[in-house]
């Protein structure tokens, strides 16, 4: 077996050789072959369904390959669990993460620890606030993780892994949920784990991290293999050549819009949080106007989920006359009768609250499209299959039919269902958090014209989102959201990054009777 993997100078932290896996209809990974020495910062790129999460699956024990060597630290291994792959020391942050909402963080660090670990470690809490302080992760031992932003919960991650001394990390789209700051921050991070010796493997979609951390690159198309490279010798654009075989059309400026006549309204609304650590809203004004994206910014867990909530109607408290639509007041309404009124909504979680798990693409279509479909009582099974199949066709959502579960998706490719869905309903207002987090570059770009597409239809976007780029590529107006206040609103040509980036630090809330509203001259 030995003879079939490639001989090196030092070696290998881990060597896969012609990984093979086949699922019925689907030849995931083809003979694929790979190699992480140790300090190196290695990217498996690809679009999505490509096979890079079947390919890491197997390397974290979560998959069995049908055939193919693996090993570790020059030793033939067969990783036959997750357990096992964290007793050889790898680690990995799953895209959709894994943690156990009512239990604290110290409590699920703990649970992936084995008794050998645990009698180790002298003080798990105190372990944890020190690899906090030393990595600059800032996560609390103590704190529940159902009051936990996304961002926070991808930093606990992250430190279950640390406490475990991994030699190899494995992190699936890292940066997706995270603002500039915070990126730069996670590199500094992932830059000191590999000058320790630690091998990271980088999956991402953002090209230009790539080429920045990256110091080598695999690229799967189709489950194979079919370019290598390093990332600092390349751009972007070439790099998204390799990806999808010819040159990738690329976002470009879009041309900015004037709102019409206003079609909901945000008017002094106040709120309470509901989470112990979350974060109340504190006089929010806003409108969102007809043929217009408003774009609001900010760092994870500053009040964008409660935000979220209240306007979606997960939030089922009444805000009185604070949220209208069209002028009808819809603080006491439900979510469903909010989406009879014309809204609809894509949740920053895919699985759990974009779409339930073990239901087919067929089921999670009926969810919020239940009016057309559902005639004296009966659902009309032919007609919703065709209409479900008709939204993969025309999004090319990756998948074996509308039969499909919903978890059987990849990230992307359930992303692109769920704003198929959404954007499908014509609405007059979409409220969408995230919207391409953790796609690749195609399935982005299709995302964006389609919400472009909407927004020219006439329809009111509020689109809420920590990547800043994203925002100042989409919005016609902006916004940042601080400590549960909104900035001033503005026209995203009249701003720039380095003010949005001081606003989502709260600089504006110094100022006595900041306004939410933007003023004409």
């Amino acid at each position: 077996m030995a003879e079939t993997l490639k001989k090196r100078h030092s070696i290998a932290r881990i060597e896969l050789a012609n990984i093979t896996k086949q699922y019925p209809g689907c030849l995931a990974n083809d003979s694929v072959s790979l190699t992480l020495m140790p300090g190196e910062i290695h990217a498996l790129l690809g679009e999505n369904g490509a096979g890079k999460s079947t390919l890491v699956k197997t390397i974290y024990g979560v998959v069995a390959p049908d055939s193919g060597d693996i090993l570790w630290d020059g030793k033939a291994v067969e990783i036959k669990s997750p357990s096992k792959a964290r007793e050889l020391g790898i680690g990995m942050v799953f895209q959709h993460f894994s943690l156990f909402e009512t239990l604290t963080v110290s409590q699920n660090i703990e649970l992936c620890l084995s008794k050998t670990q645990l009698t180790s470690i002298d003080n798990l809490s105190h372990k944890i606030s020190e690899l906090s302080t030393k990595y600059g992760l800032n996560v609390d031992p103590s704190r529940y993780v159902h009051s936990l932003s996304i961002g926070e919960r991808q930093r606990v991650e992250i430190m279950r892994c640390l406490v475990q001394s991994v030699k190899l990390l494995i992190l699936d789209e890292p940066t997706s949920v995270l603002t500039p700051q915070e990126v730069s921050g996670l590199f500094v991070v992932l830059r000191t784990l590999a000058k320790e010796g630690c091998s990271i493997l980088f999956i991402s979609h953002k090209l230009h991290e790539v080429t920045e951390i990256c110091q080598q690159a695999t690229i799967l198309r189709a489950g194979k293999v079919i370019a290598t490279c390093e990332p600092a010798r390349e751009t972007p654009a070439t790099i998204a050549k390799m990806m999808v075989g010819e040159l990738a059309e690329q976002d470009a400026g879009y041309s900015k819009k004037e709102g019409r006549h206003t079609l909901f309204t945000v008017n002094a609304l106040n709120l309470t949080t509901k989470q112990p650590f979350g974060t109340g809203l504190k006089n929010i004004n806003f409108e969102l106007k007809a043929g217009e994206i408003l774009g609001i910014a900010g760092v994870a867990g500053n009040g964008q989920d409660e935000l979220m909530a209240i306007i979606s109607g997960e939030d089922e408290r009444n805000t009185g006359h604070a949220l209208s639509l069209e002028e009808q007041s819809i603080g006491q309404l439900s979510a469903g009768q909010r989406r009879k009124l014309g809204m609809a909504y894509v949740p920053e979680e895919r699985l759990g609250r974009g779409a339930v798990p073990d239901m087919s693409l067929t089921e999670n279509t009926l969810l919020t499209h239940s009016q057309g479909f559902i005639k004296k009582g009966l659902v009309q099974w032919q007609p919703l299959k065709e209409y479900a199949n008709k939204l993969i066709a025309q999004y090319k959502v990756k998948c074996h039919g509308e039969f499909s579960e919903a978890k059987s998706l990849s990230g992307g490719n359930l992303q692109k269902f769920i704003m198929g869905r959404e954007i499908g309903q014509n609405p007059k207002v979409l409220i969408c958090a995230h919207p391409t987090w953790g796609v690749d570059v195609g399935a982005a770009l299709a995302i964006h014209q389609a919400l472009l597409a909407l927004r020219d239809q006439g329809a009111a976007i509020l689109l809420v989102s920590e990547d800043i780029d994203e925002l100042f590529l989409l919005a016609d107006r902006m916004a940042a959201v601080c400590d549960g206040h909104l900035s001033p609103v503005v026209k995203t040509a009249d701003t720039s990054i380095d003010q949005i980036g001081q606003w989502m630090a709260g600089t504006f809330i110094s100022t006595p009777a900041h306004h939410t509203e933007e003023t004409t001259a």
